[in-house]
């Protein structure tokens, strides 16, 4: 029997100890990063022993934190900083120099040398995003005082895990000329950074120029895959450009994602990443449990106890005070110094990353990846515990009053896929009412159109779940449905009423039986119970119903098609002319030269004679009325209830 390759084997090890782990972890509350630390000790060199190259494993998993700061940058528009740069920068300076000054402090008291104690304190001083964020969605804390103001922290966090990770290069030369006793140790550091400058700085030079014209050329060939694959072509040779210089892979791919925060292809770029970011976290935090040494944990079993309580204790402290000084209320203090407390991810990153830099050792760097991967551990059960024991006193979390969503506005009632024709005229509708409207289409010139006149604009497949809840469609009121293939639209509304049952679809639909016998001919018309007239006329404007959609203007063709009142605040369509009537209505039928036609059709002079009655689908009697009047219900029903959902608004009225 022939042997499985190893990357086979590893491969399905992996996954295996991912698929048992991650389930009975979130079963017991404890979060899918602690399966994923349990998983990587269990097939690890102290478990089963199932891997042995964890290094060369780690390496190739740090593309998954590359990914994900990536993913941190694209979040991190400029505006969006600067609208929350008080709770931002306010709290989050605080919490992190006020942490990392006692930390250091700690560790110069205790005898270690200042870059070693440097490192260690910038590196406890970060918190796990991941799990905080975790706990934040699942308890619904977003609109509390502890869930915004934890919020602010992570994502300065997030932004100073950066220079952290450009300052570790300077501190390995500066540690490595004192060991040399080495007498140019100040210009090596000034060479170093001036390289750093002059590498981020062709970086941001070179994606302001370069990033957004080659992702609009490659949109335009309208291949997802090819879109797909040039996505992780950028990050990861961003990546490789700032190692090759040797600083840190995150930070490229961290400029990478700030450069495209503004741009139309920005959500596009995160569905397309975020499979292989969660695959590569989880296989992170999986070689991050396999590389827990615990010969040292065990050697020295005391110091990692006062280790991990000293740096527990001393961020607790810090946090409630922030808490208090903040004036937080103070029931919520407690969750809030808990999904603080513990250490992150980016730790990992740091000590690794410190070690290889040779900043500080790495017997001192496998204590403190312990340390912080025992903080992740218990971090959820004192979570559980708290619940348990102290929050019953209370039976509800009060939201602060001036608390506001700080997130990404994600507002706008009305969602349009598709800026067709169609999807423009619904569009200029929407305007016209003061409605805000989102924009979803896979045509970069539409986009920019849309962009122009102020409409949200996403680039991307509305057929993409992950990019209508990207566009807002969880707090959307209103899907309109304006793509042009049929096919295309069944499976929007289908994937819209399954994971978005809150919306209010209006979809544009078809006549299929028109335009079957406008696509099979003349032959077939009659079987069809379409008169070939009609069926001619409508394979002229491109067998689509409604005809109109596919026309110079919709409202040419409605003066005589729809019937009843239009409401007042919509302006009623202008009477085509003689000529464009005669050019749509085609040759003229034999029966209409004494101006008493068939129903539907021109008779004298190019004049439209109203149909006696509505004729049964695929009649001829229906043909100006059947493919045109549902349109306009349908605009005037979107209408109505933009009216009712927002009667605030502004009205055009006619006059």
């Amino acid at each position: 029997m022939a042997q499985a390759p190893v990357w086979l084997t590893y491969g399905f090890t992996y996954l295996a100890a991912a698929v048992i782990a991650v389930p009975i972890a979130r079963a017991l509350g404890l979060g899918a990063i602690i399966g994923y630390l349990a998983a990587g000790i269990a097939i690890g060199p102290w478990g089963l022993a199932l891997v042995s190259n964890v290094q060369d494993i780690l390496h190739f998993a740090e593309f998954g934190v590359v990914l994900m700061l990536f993913l941190v940058g694209l979040e991190l528009q400029p505006s969006r900083l600067w609208s929350l740069r008080r709770p931002i920068f306010g709290l989050g300076t605080a919490q992190m120099v006020g942490c990392a000054a006692l930390l250091w402090a700690a560790a110069w008291a205790f005898g270690l040398p200042w870059r070693v104690g440097l490192v260690g304190a910038l590196g406890l001083a970060l918190s796990s995003t991941a799990i905080a964020l975790q706990v934040i969605h699942e308890r619904n804390l977003m609109r509390t005082d502890s869930g915004q103001k934890a919020f602010s922290i992570l994502l300065f966090q997030d932004v100073a895990a950066i220079p952290i990770l450009a300052l570790l290069p300077l501190l390995g030369v500066a540690a490595r000329a004192a060991e040399l006793d080495h007498p140019h140790e100040v210009q090596e550091l000034l060479l170093e950074a001036a390289k750093i400058l002059g590498v981020v700085g062709a970086i941001v030079l070179g994606g302001r120029l370069a990033l957004r014209p080659l992702l609009r050329w490659i949109a335009k060939s309208k291949t997802p895959e090819i879109f797909t694959a040039t996505s992780l072509f950028l990050v990861v040779g961003i990546a490789m450009l700032m190692l090759s210089v040797g600083l840190s892979m995150a930070l490229g791919a961290f400029l990478a994602g700030v450069l495209l925060a503004d741009s139309e292809f920005r959500r596009e770029l995160e569905t397309d990443i975020e499979p292989f970011k969660g695959l590569l976290l989880g296989l992170f935090f999986i070689a991050v449990g396999m590389s827990i040494d615990f010969g040292v944990i065990l050697r020295t079993p005391w110091g990692m106890l006062a280790l991990l309580l000293g740096f527990l204790g001393i961020k607790a402290l810090v946090i409630w005070t922030l808490a208090r000084v903040t004036a937080m209320p103070y029931q919520e203090r407690p969750v809030f110094t808990l999904l603080l407390a513990q250490g992150g991810e980016f730790a990992f990153v740091v000590f690794q990353a410190g070690a290889g830099f040779r900043a500080i050792p790495a017997e001192m760097a496998s204590l403190l990846i312990g340390a912080v991967a025992l903080s992740m551990l218990i971090s959820p059960l004192l979570l559980v515990l708290l619940d348990r024991v102290l929050l019953k006193r209370f039976a509800t979390l009060k939201t602060a009053p001036q608390a506001q969503e700080i997130s990404e506005p994600q507002s706008a009632p009305v969602i349009i896929a598709g800026f067709g024709r169609y999807g423009q005229i619904v569009a200029r509708m929407m305007l016209a009412q003061g409605v805000p409207a989102t924009v979803l289409d896979h045509s970069v010139e539409m986009l920019e159109v849309a962009h122009t006149f102020g409409y949200r604009v996403f680039y991307g497949d509305a057929t993409r779940v992950n990019l209508l809840r990207m566009a807002g469609a969880e707090h959307a009121r209103i899907l309109v449905v304006a793509v042009d293939a049929p096919e295309q639209s069944l499976k929007i509304v289908q994937l819209a009423k399954k994971h978005f049952p809150q919306l209010q679809i209006v979809a544009r639909a078809r006549r299929d039986a028109l335009a079957r016998a406008a696509r099979s001919g003349r032959g077939a018309c009659g079987t069809r119970g379409v008169r070939v007239q009609p069926a001619h006329r409508a394979h002229g404007a491109g067998a689509q119903w409604p005809v109109a959609a596919r026309g110079r203007h919709l409202g040419r063709a409605l003066p005589r098609a729809q019937h009843g009142a239009v409401q007042p605040h919509v302006r009623a369509p202008q009477r085509p002319r003689g000529h464009d009537r005669r050019r749509q209505a085609g040759p003229r039928p034999a029966g209409g030269a004494d101006g008493q036609g068939a129903p539907g059709t021109p008779g004298r002079g190019g004049g439209w004679r109203r149909p006696a009655a509505r004729g049964a689908p695929g009649t001829q009697g229906s043909i100006t009325k059947e493919p045109v009047a549902p349109a306009y219900q349908a605009l005037q029903a979107l209408v109505s209830i933009a009216d009712h959902r927002y009667p605030s608004t502004r009205r055009v009225r006619e006059g």
